[in-house]
């Protein structure tokens, strides 16, 4: 671990430019269950990898998931959940790992980060940034965004051994997506709804199941929302804005800084203002974090911090149509501490895999642990420049070094995102292509079957985000290879099958 650390801090070094580095220092955590948690779901995530059809992936009915009120993991209950070897929640399940709440996961953060806060390198920088009292610390990853010199950055892992990691803050572009100026003639005939709202079975379920989100909670980070537009008046009921290093903006108000945010709410939560339903779930509300700053773009700071405040304000899922484009087999994994806390939380984390084709990613969709989309057409042809691959951790902070190294394929599933008509500022409407179209029409399907079911009435909520990504993922429109691939994952989005296998498992 101290090589690795080193070289971390040698690659920082050499690669910046400037006096001093802005980097994210991560502390070890000292929790088992957390390793617990991240072990089995690791594993039966690797398993599900290799189903062959998605059905197999769905999850055991709710008697036999649901767990006896004195809490006791009877041998029989064990083996009948290990049985179900492609359903993540049911590995889950019978972990032995426990539900924690967002307080008492804070607490557990800051107390990690406590070693770090001492010193007095990290001191200094945190006068002239951000408060030590935890309000700003990222106690979600066990880290902290730093401003330091090369002398205190090359000194820091000797000062706190406890460091596990230190990573550049890097700077993503806004995702690159292309407006659509010839839309297809099945496209332009769709007038009730725009057509990735019809092909999914959005609207179906509203009119099978008489339910369209209400009562859920969709954490958006992007560019910001522009509230006042017709189809999303009313809808966002949370507002934070972020700087470069991770700190909320005082007094910031609702509003885009381009396009993308209010096209991918409209996705998710738009009405139908222009005469054409846009949004899979009408009846969400919205808690919107501007984690990227127009053509700027934003920081890994500002997203980190945008999930944790998306978390603090009670989402039920989030969704991250962002990320910046990776090349490589192997990756980092610098969110996946804080994907892992999301899913002890019952929030599962949507991101789209990227646009730059096939063989690429993009961070931080590629990690393990993020529930990640492709884009499809309104033929059920993958987008030729929707992302996908395999990918490889050799070392991790969370994943058992028996586990490692850790192979693994993106996206999960795909999508509509090609020609997608939805709500841009100012009272616009327009269509657009790329996979940050596609994130949404998850993140809005996962806000139907929440409405339409008991889930979160009856699943513990370490056991919740595993069991909806299971439900969605077996319910999918099988397409590619056989069981998942790097362009399809397992198919495309189906909700209103995924809501009736969902209603005959007794959830």
């Amino acid at each position: 671990m101290k090589a690795e650390l080193d070289n971390q801090v040698e690659r920082i070094i050499d690669e910046g430019s400037g006096r001093r580095r802005s980097v994210i220092v991560k502390m070890a955590s000292k929790e088992d269950d957390l390793s617990t948690l991240s072990s089995t779901a690791s594993e039966a995530i690797q398993k599900r990898n290799l189903a062959q059809t998605a059905r197999d992936v769905l999850p055991l009915s709710l008697d036999k998931m649901k767990l006896p009120d004195s809490g006791e993991r009877t041998n029989y209950m064990k083996q009948q959940l290990r049985s179900a070897d492609a359903s993540v929640a049911a590995q889950v399940a019978a972990s032995g790992a426990q539900d924690i709440s967002t307080t008492n996961l804070k607490r557990v953060g800051v107390s990690n980060l406590k070693p770090l806060l001492k010193s007095e390198a990290v001191q200094e920088s945190l006068e002239k940034t951000r408060t030590v009292d935890g309000a700003d610390v990222l106690w979600i990853s066990n880290s902290v965004t730093l401003e330091l010199t090369k002398d205190e950055l090359a000194s820091l892992p000797e000062e706190v051994p406890e460091i596990e990691g230190i990573y550049p803050n890097r700077t993503f572009s806004v995702p690159p997506v292309v407006e659509a100026q010839r839309l297809p003639e099945n496209v332009r005939d769709n007038k009730t709804s725009s057509w990735g709202v019809q092909a999914i079975g959005a609207l179906s379920v509203w009119g099978a199941y008489g339910a369209r989100g209400g009562g859920v909670k969709v954490g958006l980070l992007d560019t910001g929302v522009d509230p006042t537009h017709p189809d999303l008046e009313g809808k966002v009921t949370d507002w934070a804005e972020f700087d470069a290093s991770g700190a909320q903006v005082p007094n910031s108000q609702p509003h885009d800084s381009g396009e993308h945010g209010t096209h991918c709410a409209g996705i998710i939560a738009g009405g139908n203002a222009s005469g054409q339903w846009i949004g899979v779930a009408p009846e969400v509300k919205i808690a919107a974090a501007m984690v990227l700053k127009g053509k700027r773009g934003g920081t890994d700071a500002q997203i980190l911090a945008g999930l944790q405040w998306a978390v603090e304000s009670g989402v039920d899922v989030i969704n991250m149509s962002l990320g910046g484009v990776w090349f490589d087999p192997e990756v980092r994994d610098d969110y996946m501490n804080t994907f892992i806390s999301c899913l002890r939380l019952g929030i599962p984390v949507v991101v789209a895999i990227g646009n730059a084709g096939a063989e690429t990613t993009g961070t931080p969709g590629n990690d393990f642990f993020a529930f990640s989309v492709g884009a499809t057409d309104h033929k059920d042809r993958i987008a030729g420049f929707s992302g996908g691959r395999t990918h490889i951790v050799r070392n991790s902070s969370i994943i058992s070094p028996d586990a490692l190294p850790l192979v693994y394929s993106k996206p999960d599933l795909s999508a509509p995102g090609v020609a997608v008509m939805s709500s841009t500022p100012n009272a616009n409407w327009k269509a657009f292509n790329g996979t940050s179209m596609a994130a949404p029409h998850v993140t809005g399907a996962i806000a139907l079957l929440l409405s339409n079911t008991a889930i979160r009435q009856n699943i513990e909520k370490h056991q919740r985000a595993f069991l909806v990504q299971d439900m969605l993922v077996g319910g999918v429109e099988e397409m590619g290879e056989s069981g998942q691939d790097h362009r399809y994952g397992f198919g495309r989005i189906d909700i209103l099958r995924a809501i009736g296998f969902a209603k005959e498992l007794g959830y």
